[in-house]
């Protein structure tokens, strides 16, 4: 057997370098002030600032656009180490990346130029797909646009939106065509922050990543050029499912950075916590839930890190494995961030550690970009062959 096939199992020396330096960062310009970030749930500017500085708020905007034109599994890497950190931090290159992916798988050179550019420079590229009343149900939206000379008027609102309010430029999915068949007459356009008629919703009081702001889109009437729409009329929604497929790597990427977060807190604590005259981290049972959560951990990982290759690649079962690695982190996460206060008993149901943060952080990784309940949807089908 040739030592390329023992490759596939492993990182290279470049993603290793990466992870060092992405490392080396958080530790001293994110995780300082994570926990003021969520007490104060105010945008996370200095990690913000240092990621931009690094080349890595963006890191997977291609070389010719001026980005850095990391691989997939480099940008999961990235989004991994910020996680591992500081949860509302890692939605910058996360995001960044949902935003724009719609205008690099489906949009023209003329449009990439336009905007890649300028989000490899630092302005922030967000998502908008959801509705109030169409989360899972994308293809129910209402959000319309409307040709108008050579323009376009979209209104509507979207739901849910990462980073709304401070990303300078938006993906927005709109029904362009109402007598179409069924998710058949979506588009996507690009909207930008300085348009007439865009405006955000409150921000949302929310469980956790509460420096991410998470607002509505409120379109009344905005006017956009043509020249804005991605790829051709009624091609929006493929386009949308087709960028959730690269994109719930990521998400899985961040649900592995916030579990190997807690596993590592869990660790240095029971190794100093004494009870009965010996440090806990001693005790069988203690042990066997660490095995436990550093076993399915890594599982995880590794299921992330195929993923990505496949995302890498754009293999046909890649909606499988998407959905599989945003499943199985996202779950996995939870369930470790969950043992981890619990290992920290007491200490870890106060905000004197980030166990609880960590636990609150990685709910919404079973939620958004997806529920979870639906990644299985997608699975099922993929195998049914539907």
């Amino acid at each position: 057997m040739t030592s390329t096939a023992f490759d596939l199992f492993r990182t290279s020396d470049d993603h290793e370098e990466l992870r060092a330096a992405v490392r080396e960062l958080v530790a001293d310009k994110v995780t300082p002030y994570a926990a003021e970030v969520d007490e104060s749930a105010t945008y996370p500017q200095a990690a913000h600032d240092a990621l931009v500085a690094s080349d890595f708020h963006a890191p997977h905007v291609p070389e010719q656009y001026d980005g850095v034109g990391a691989d997939a599994l480099a940008t999961c890497i990235v989004i991994e180490e910020v996680a591992r950190g500081c949860a509302s931090s890692s939605l910058i290159p996360a995001v960044n990346k949902l935003g724009s992916l719609p205008v690099i798988l489906g949009g023209g050179e003329e449009i990439k130029q336009k905007y890649l550019p300028r989000l490899a420079h630092g302005e922030g590229f967000s998502y908008g797909l959801s509705e109030r009343d169409a989360g899972s149900d994308t293809a129910s939206m209402k959000t319309r646009a409307v040709r108008d000379g050579d323009d376009w008027v979209l209104t509507g609102q979207k739901s849910w939106i990462t980073n709304a309010g401070v990303s300078e430029f938006y993906t927005v999915l709109a029904v362009t065509d109402p007598d179409a068949p069924r998710g058949k007459g979506i588009s996507a356009f690009v909207v930008e922050k300085s348009d007439p008629g865009f405006t955000f919703g409150a921000k949302e009081r929310k469980l956790g990543i509460k420096g991410s702001p998470t607002r509505e889109l409120l379109l009344d009437g905005v006017r956009i050029p043509g020249d804005r729409i991605i790829g051709e009329p009624g091609t929006g929604l493929p386009l949308a499912l087709r960028t959730l497929d690269h994109t719930r790597v990521t998400i899985g990427a961040q649900a592995v950075g916030i579990a190997q977060g807690a596993l590592d807190l869990a660790v240095d604590y029971v190794k100093q916590r004494q009870q009965f005259g010996k440090r806990i981290a001693e005790f069988q049972g203690i042990q066997f839930m660490l095995a436990d959560m550093a076993m399915n951990l890594e599982a995880a990982r590794q299921m992330v890190y195929v993923a990505a290759a496949k995302s890498e690649r754009n293999d046909p079962d890649l909606p499988f494995f998407g959905a599989a690695a945003k499943c199985l982190a996202s779950d996995t996460a939870m369930a470790i961030t969950v043992d981890a206060v619990q290992l920290l008993g007491g200490s870890g149901y106060t905000q004197d550690f980030p166990a609880e943060r960590m636990m609150r952080d990685a709910k919404i990784t079973q939620i958004y970009e997806g529920t979870n309940q639906v990644q299985r949807l997608v699975m099922a089908r993929q195998l049914l062959g539907r």
